[in-house]
This record gives C-alpha cells, sequence and structure tokens, in this order.
C-alpha cells in the first residue's frame, strides 16, 4: 500500500488491441511508471482472437483494470475487418487497404478520453505507428497532435485547464525497433496477435499485411517471432 506522504501513482488509459504495437505501447506505459488502466474495443471484429490476447496481456502487465467495450462496427461494414470482404494477401502496397475501419482511431480515441476524464487520468496512450504500417490516415503523427488539441478542447478537464496527452510512443519506430523493444521490457511477444485472417487451425495467415510487418520486423530484429503461421 502506497505511503500516505508519498505522491500519488499516476494513471493512464492505454489502448490495448491485443496486438504487438498496443502491448509495448502499455509496457511502455507501466516502465514509465504509469497505473495502467487497459480499454480494448470489442467492435464486432470477424474474429475474437486479438480479444483473448489483450486479456492475456493486460495481466501480463499488470493492469489495474480491463475494460472490454462493446461497440458493433459490424453494422457499419466498409472494413474486411468488419464486413465479409476477403482480406488482401498480395503484400503491402501504396494504397489504403481495404482492411482500413472507417474512422477507426478517431473513434476509440474518443472512448479512451472519455474514460480517461472520468478517471481524472491525464494521459493516453495508443500504439500507432507511422513507419512500418499498412498506410492508415489515422496512424498519422498529424492525426494524433490535432486529436491532442481536440482533447484539451472537447472535455471539462481540458476547460479548466488540465493538460491532456496523447502519448504516441511508437510513432516513428520500425517494427524490427518495436519488436526489439517488446524483447527488451520482457513481454512475452507470443501473448500478442497481428493476423487480420486467423486460419482454422488457430495459425496466424502469414501472408495478410500485418503479418507480413511482423514476420518481417522480427527477421530484422533477429528475434525469433514465437506466432505460429500457416505461410
Amino acid at each position: 500500500m502506497q505511503d500516505s506522504l508519498s505522491s500519488p501513482v499516476r494513471q493512464a488509459v492505454v489502448l490495448l488491441s491485443g496486438g504487438l504495437d498496443s502491448m509495448v505501447s502499455a509496457g511502455l506505459a507501466r516502465e514509465a511508471g504509469f497505473a495502467v488502466n487497459a480499454l480494448t474495443i470489442d467492435y464486432n471484429q470477424r474474429h475474437r482472437r486479438e480479444i483473448d490476447a489483450a486479456g492475456a496481456i493486460a495481466r501480463q502487465i499488470g493492469a489495474v483494470r480491463h475494460v472490454v467495450l462493446p461497440l458493433d462496427l459490424r453494422r457499419f461494414g466498409g472494413s474486411a475487418l468488419t464486413d465479409d470482404i476477403a482480406v488482401p494477401k498480395d503484400g503491402v502496397g501504396p494504397d489504403i487497404p481495404i482492411t482500413y475501419v472507417p474512422a477507426r482511431n478517431l473513434v476509440f480515441l474518443s472512448l479512451t478520453l472519455a474514460w480517461a476524464e472520468a478517471l481524472s487520468a491525464s494521459d493516453i496512450f495508443i500504439g500507432v505507428n507511422a513507419l512500418d504500417y499498412s498506410g492508415y490516415p489515422d496512424c498519422r503523427p498529424e492525426f494524433i497532435a490535432a486529436f491532442e488539441n481536440i482533447a484539451i478542447l472537447a472535455t471539462k478537464a481540458g476547460a479548466e485547464g488540465q493538460r491532456l496527452t496523447i502519448h504516441a510512443p511508437l510513432q516513428y519506430m520500425s517494427k524490427a525497433d518495436i519488436a526489439r523493444e517488446a524483447d527488451r521490457l520482457g513481454l512475452d511477444a507470443g501473448m500478442s496477435w497481428s493476423c487480420y485472417d486467423p486460419q482454422p487451425d488457430g495459425r496466424a495467415c502469414g501472408l495478410c499485411d500485418s503479418c507480413r510487418l511482423r514476420k518481417g520486423g522480427f527477421a530484422e530484429a533477429g528475434l525469433i517471432d514465437p506466432t505460429p503461421y500457416a505461410a
């Protein structure tokens, strides 16, 4: 129990998808001394493997709370992750892929902000990456900076002068850097899940954009990727 004369532990809300990036983001929040409140959005994606991974990661990092919030984005569709659309398997191209979920990070960060304000927390962590990623517009540094400004304008806490910070510690890391950070932090990367199209036998497909980026990152880092791949 904390001594009454010591400073209170700072609370942070961490958006925890269950993927490698969000796991490392949560680990960095913990390393920085924050009490981690993990938020996982169950947006009715076509597979549940990532939700299970988020629960395991939350336990591993010692999250003080883990909320799994239901949000049925299948009602909107428009993405291979929420609609009956084939997941591309031909590699990362120059265009925004069909695996992009419309405005997902904008929606998710808004919910994360709402919980942060309810907790009187001034810090939010998100594992977006602008180097080794699939070109999603809501992963760009400009978006994160703009949302931080919106967070101040849109909340009672911001109106009363409380500084709200959106931490994106992986923003300029390569996937190899992220794999190395997971190793340095002592995180079990095997708990995380990246594949967009899990196979019936439980293995990752190995061919979707996310699998390709993950496999390439671990290989470049010289680390073993514990994910079981079908290809």
